[in-house]
């Protein structure tokens, strides 16, 4: 095959690829529109013992969905020039959803008299406006853009596990309403999100050289956060998530697990050539600083000592 029909194949391939993206995203938004607030039922047998329980799971879960309003202002600072899937997708489906699911969330900690996260709507980190700006050098983009899907990866696969054990955690409570009409409804959303993002990813990943790929790996090791933490507070507050959905308190086997779980599909994009690597070791670290945190304000140790 010579340069010529081989450049030909990589571009009919790429639209291809396209078009597949095009029709989720069409798919996403004809078959999950934002949920209706009429649908809702906000009754509660046990408000205070609800309150108790997942209080900080709801207003940390609640300060994340709203602030898709401030991701997006980023995602038109980082992305200059981005694909019009990706601008179609996070602007037309993604952010009236996310932004629906903060609604009603907030709703219900307002009922609970649970005390909100204070949400940041506008504000943009200097470093990311100077990656914006870099985004203009030819090459550079789509290493923004990869981490972009990376970042979506990882969030939407902690999210739907969040609210897996959250639906769990409210039927044991007998909060059947809350569980069916609104942690069922969010939770249904989130694994097509993470499904455009695997799908864009693996396209991108293909494309790019030998050295955006070597950039790529050497960024998301030093930048990766825990999901809706930007500084040592909310990590803080993710670690008292994990505590109150039971993601950590069997040490750190237990949290290997769930390391293994948000970072599986980053790792068999950038690290399947590590072999023996079962989950890249920044997402466990990230994950066990944000227990420790949690446990250190309350006095305690993590993880907690087993009884014998």
């Amino acid at each position: 095959m010579s340069l010529s029909d081989l450049t030909v194949s990589r571009r009919r391939s790429r639209r291809r690829e396209d078009s597949r993206l095009a029709e989720h995203v069409d798919r996403l938004g004809e078959e999950h529109p934002p949920i209706p607030l009429g649908g809702v039922d906000y009754t509660m047998q046990k408000p205070d013992l609800l309150a108790e329980r997942f209080g900080p799971v709801l207003a940390y879960m609640t300060r994340v969905e709203l602030e898709v309003e401030r991701n997006v202002l980023e995602l038109n600072i980082l992305l200059p020039d981005p694909p019009e899937v990706d601008r179609h997708f996070y602007a037309d489906v993604w952010m009236p959803q996310e932004t629906r699911h903060g609604q009603i969330l907030d709703r219900l900690q307002e009922l609970l008299g649970v005390e909100p996260h204070e949400a940041n709507l506008d504000e943009v980190s200097f470093s990311l406006k100077l990656l914006g700006a870099l985004g203009k050098v030819p090459g550079v983009q789509d290493i923004s853009r990869m981490l972009y899907y990376l970042t979506g990866l990882a969030t939407e696969r902690s999210a739907v596990l969040a609210y897996n054990k959250l639906h769990t955690g409210l039927a044991e409570l007998g909060e059947r309403a809350i569980a069916a009409t609104v942690i069922a409804p969010i939770r249904r959303q989130e694994p097509g999100h993470f499904a455009y993002y695997q799908m864009a990813a693996q396209q991108l990943w293909d494309q790019l050289s030998g050295w955006q790929k070597w950039l790529t790996r050497g960024l998301r090791k030093r930048t990766f956060e825990v999901t809706g933490a930007y500084n040592k507070l909310q990590v803080t507050q993710f670690g008292d998530v994990m505590d109150k959905l039971k993601l950590s308190h069997g040490g750190e086997a237990e949290l290997r697990k769930y390391a293994q779980q948000v970072g599986r599909a980053e790792h068999d994009l950038l690290w399947a050539h590590r072999r023996g690597l079962r989950v890249p070791d920044y997402v466990f670290k990230s994950l066990k600083r944000a227990a420790v945190l949690a446990a250190e304000r309350k006095g305690e140790v993590w993880p907690a000592p087993q009884p014998s």
